[in-house]
């Protein structure tokens, strides 16, 4: 039970991440009309967790939970991003979750990109990861289903039923990430990809990414 508290205290929205501050590209995809409501964010969502950057976070943190030290994976991770936007957010969040292990849990983490640092911190506290990969992508789509809510006229039951609708998805890929290796990552997300390239010049905007 300590461990689920402790996975569920590393992935809440009070962990001090600075989650709330990235829209992961979606708030360009928003300002391009291509997400408007429920029905095209639950798409890009699905799209992002099945086939994109949501699989890829999946694939790192279960190579980070294998590893013995996470520098090869951190270095892979930092590689892949797709834009600097993208690295930036994944560079920031892992340094805070990081600053945060070590803080709270004394845990020996250097500065390590998001998913890597949870599974590299998932692996010293012996969290395992079949509970880990799962959480990891439900904090991961429901971030972004909070963002949406700040920048569409999207209530607080659609926002959760898009959640619930990505339930599927969420496991899914999951379950496929514990047997994954980095020779399975890939990304072909690229609608998502280019909105996170153009945010960088969108003005005004709300997130910083």
């Amino acid at each position: 039970m300590s461990h689920a508290l402790t996975l569920m205290q590393w992935l809440s929205p009070a962990f001090p991440v600075g989650a709330f501050a990235y829209s992961h590209g979606l708030e360009q995809a928003i300002a391009d009309g291509a997400v408007k409501g429920a029905d095209t964010l639950e798409a890009w969502l699905t799209a992002l967790v099945t086939h994109g950057s949501g699989r890829a976070d999946a694939i790192l943190l279960a190579a980070a939970y294998r590893a013995e030290a996470p520098g090869t994976v951190d270095a892979t991770a930092r590689a892949f991003a797709a834009s600097a936007e993208r690295l930036k957010e994944t560079d920031l969040q892992g340094a805070a979750f990081c600053d945060a292990a070590r803080a709270v849990w004394e845990l020996d983490l250097d500065r390590l990109t998001y998913p890597v640092a949870v599974g590299a911190a998932a692996r010293v506290m012996h969290i395992p990861l079949p509970d880990t990969l799962p959480l990891y992508l439900q904090a991961f789509a429901g971030n972004l289903v909070s963002v949406a809510q700040r920048a569409l006229p999207l209530g607080q039951t659609d926002g959760q039923k898009v959640l619930a609708a990505l339930t599927p998805h969420l496991t899914a890929t999951a379950t496929m990430a514990q047997s994954s290796t980095l020779d399975d990552l890939t990304s072909t997300s690229f609608a998502a990809d280019i909105a996170a390239m153009r945010h960088e010049t969108l003005q005004p905007r709300i997130f910083r990414t």
